[in-house]
């Protein structure tokens, strides 16, 4: 079958090979009354094989496969960070499990809650281990059959949030709609029919809605304390409501930005068909360039599907989107009196939502040198240890501090950094998503048009970021006033942005849980910590 996939079969000659593959066993998974959906290799055999005029191949197979979607149930630091939560709270492993798997293996829960069951996430790993039909359909992660069946009943309402969707139920002859964004003809809705055994392309318009992404992109967790007693909801990723407090809906939609717009007609199947125009890529785009990096490196480990050269070039592509789409840096306001060295530092967000976003052990901070005519440091804040943790951060060195937000820094152990620190019931700082109640630190990079003053309590400013001037939707401006320590000038000032998917202390605070999954995905981070840091924007200045 990946000989099948991996190859392209045009015409008619990919349709006899699909309908001849022996793939009825891993698709298929109907219940009475529930839900039903097919593995991606049902789909991504006529909807690869697609290219641009200028011959850059824009496959949607392929693209999906190397995506963080695809592989959301192959991620070893949610992996490690289920199991970390089970052995926290084993009363309610059951409940924590079901509820994790919601998103990341959608399939295994939604089968699971038609029987009336909890989904269960280890009885499927390690996935390289497990070649059932229920655990290859827990490994197809974010696929095909479960966005495209999501029906528009709730979406952008807080019935749709945590991954609470309702699916496309059964119609005539046994079939089911299959949403997307084009009117199909007849002749293809049969062909598509056949070979999925089931399901009928549908044109809906919410396909294209940021509504459909903030069903799982809007996430609530469960707070949990002694006992396994419920303590409310913590809003744990919010980028859907940070992007509606913006002026981005007037702007952009998820989409837009995550799954770029091809910008000329082209075929969206290999099987004859109409170019259209308007196709977006499925290469969804955005900050973890962590997973792919480990993906590619552990990839007998973690039954990786992609190719080695898939995934190199959805790294590449989350660099550049990082290094190109997400924020600017600028130096100004310098001036010298005496020994101090005075400059501030403008960060503004590019995104639609807050940077960085969504997941909380994402960080993004400023490293600022400063050099003196010889080219000798004489001023640095914010340097990244080979470790990946950063120097002077509070945190990194100690799991229950953390660093303020500052309006100015005066010393080089003082670091800007733009983050979420969570707290537990008790007031302290942890990295628990089930111990979490709300936040200590928010002061993520607010996004054009939000309004810190009217923003909800899940989406607030908080600490000392709230009540600062100068941290608003036009940027954050930091001041710096350094000692130069009698060293002579011209001062050459350098300042980055830089940014992490998983920050030192998220990772390491796995170290102490010695179960397989927390242990393996340290030593991958241990590994590779340090190359997935991203410069995300830079500037320098002289004077």
């Amino acid at each position: 079958m990946k000989a099948l996939l991996r190859k392209v079969v045009p015409g008619a000659a990919i349709l006899t090979a699909l309908l001849g593959a022996n793939i009825t066993g891993y698709g298929a998974s109907s219940h009475d009354g529930g839900y039903e959906f097919r593995t991606s290799d049902r789909c991504v055999a006529c909807h690869n094989g697609l290219k641009t005029k200028g011959g850059e191949d824009i496959s949607i197979g392929f693209e999906w496969r190397a995506s963080v979607m695809a592989n959301s149930a192959r991620d070893p630091y949610w992996q490690g960070s289920v199991r970390r939560e089970t052995i926290d709270h084993p009363e309610s492993s059951a409940a924590i499990q079901n509820e994790c798997s919601t998103c990341h293996m959608p399939v295994s829960h939604f089968i699971a809650e038609s029987e009336g069951k909890d989904a269960q996430v280890f009885a499927h790993l390690p996935l390289n281990d497990h070649h059932q039909a229920s655990d290859v359909q827990a490994a197809d992660g974010v696929s095909c059959s479960v966005c495209h069946q999501i029906e528009p009943t709730g979406l952008g309402t807080a019935q749709s949030f945590s991954g609470q969707v309702k699916f496309a139920t059964i119609g005539g002859q046994a079939s089911r709609p299959e949403f997307g964004p084009f009117v199909v003809d007849p002749g293809h809705q049969r062909i598509m029919y056949t070979s999925t055994q089931g399901f009928v392309p549908t044109v809906a318009g919410h396909i294209r809605d940021s509504a459909l992404c903030g069903s799982c992109h809007t996430l609530y967790t469960k707070a949990r304390g002694a006992g396994g007693k419920e303590l409310g909801t913590f809003p744990e990723q919010m980028p859907y409501l940070e992007w509606l407090h913006s002026d981005y809906p007037a702007k952009y939609t998820c989409q837009g930005c995550h799954m770029p717009e091809v910008a000329e007609p082209v075929k969206v199947a290999a099987v004859f068909g109409p170019e259209r125009q308007g196709m977006h890529r499925h290469v969804f785009v955005g900050g973890n360039v962590l997973l792919e990096r480990i993906l590619n490196d552990h990839r007998t480990e973690l039954d990786v599907q992609a190719l080695p050269q898939e995934l190199t070039d959805a790294t590449e592509r989350t660099r550049a989107f990082l290094e190109h789409s997400t924020a600017t840096v600028s130096i100004d306001s310098i001036e010298t009196t005496g020994k101090t060295i005075r400059f501030a530092v403008r960060v503004v967000n590019l995104t639609g939502h807050k940077l960085p976003t969504a997941y909380p052990s994402r960080r993004a901070w400023l490293h600022v040198t400063v050099r003196d005519q010889h080219g000798r440091i004489v001023f640095e804040s914010g340097h990244l240890h080979a470790d990946g943790s950063i120097a002077g951060n509070d945190n990194d060195a100690d799991p229950l501090k953390f660093e303020p937000h500052y309006a100015e820094i005066t010393r080089p152990d003082q670091v800007e950094i733009f983050e979420p620190i969570l707290k537990d019931a008790e007031g302290r700082v942890t990295t628990g998503l089930i111990s979490a109640v709300g936040y200590l630190k928010d002061n993520r990079l607010l996004p054009s048009g939000f309004d810190k003053g009217t923003a909800g309590a899940d989406i607030a400013v908080v600490g000392e970021a709230h009540d600062d001037p100068n941290f608003n939707d036009r940027g954050s401006v930091v001041r710096y006033a350094v000692d130069s320590g009698g060293a002579a000038g011209p001062f050459h000032i350098e300042a980055e942005l830089w940014y992490q998917p998983v920050g030192f202390r998220w990772a390491h605070n796995l170290e102490p849980y010695k179960a397989a999954e927390p242990q393996r995905f340290v030593g991958y981070y241990e590994a590779e910590s340090q190359d997935a840091a991203v410069v995300l924007a830079m500037a320098q200045a002289t004077r």
